[in-house]
C-alpha cells in the first residue's frame, strides 16, 4: 500500500497490492480543486462515493462532456470504460471516494486534457 498527499486529495494506492488491479481511496477536503482529465485506453475503473458527494465529469473527443453525480446518500458504483476522459470535484468537504481500477498503474496507459478542455461548466449550483 502506498500513501500520496497533494493539494487535491490524501490517497491510499494499491491497498489490496495481491489483486490484479487497484484498490484506491481518495480523501478529497478541499471543494475547490477540479481533478481532470484523463482517460485510459486498457482500464476500466469503478467509482463509489464512500462519504459526501462529487461532481463526475465524463468526455470523449466527438460527444463532449457531461456530468454525474456521486454521493453517500445515494449509493451506486459508476463504471468508467476506456476510452472515457473522466475527472472530478468534490462537493462537500471530507468527501471520500473508493476505486477499483482493473490494471495497475500503468503512465502509458494515462492520457491527459486540462481543465477545460472540453469547454466544460464544473460550478455547482448551491440548493
Amino acid at each position: 500500500m502506498m500513501y500520496n498527499e497533494d493539494d487535491r486529495a490524501q490517497r491510499l494506492l494499491d491497498v489490496f497490492d495481491t489483486l490484479p488491479g487497484q484498490v484506491n481511496v481518495s480523501y478529497v477536503n478541499n471543494t475547490s480543486h477540479i481533478v481532470a482529465w484523463h482517460k485510459h485506453n486498457l482500464q476500466t475503473d469503478y467509482w463509489v462515493c464512500i462519504k459526501g458527494s462529487f461532481k463526475v465529469g465524463l468526455a470523449t473527443e466527438e460527444d463532449g462532456c457531461k456530468f454525474e453525480y456521486l454521493s453517500d446518500k445515494n449509493p451506486r458504483v459508476l463504471e468508467i470504460t476506456p476510452g472515457i476522459y473522466h475527472g472530478y470535484k468534490a462537493l462537500e468537504p471530507g468527501s471520500i471516494l473508493l476505486y477499483y481500477v482493473t490494471r495497475k498503474y500503468d503512465i502509458e496507459d494515462e492520457i491527459r486534457r486540462p481543465i477545460g478542455h472540453f469547454g466544460e461548466e464544473w460550478e455547482t449550483e448551491n440548493k
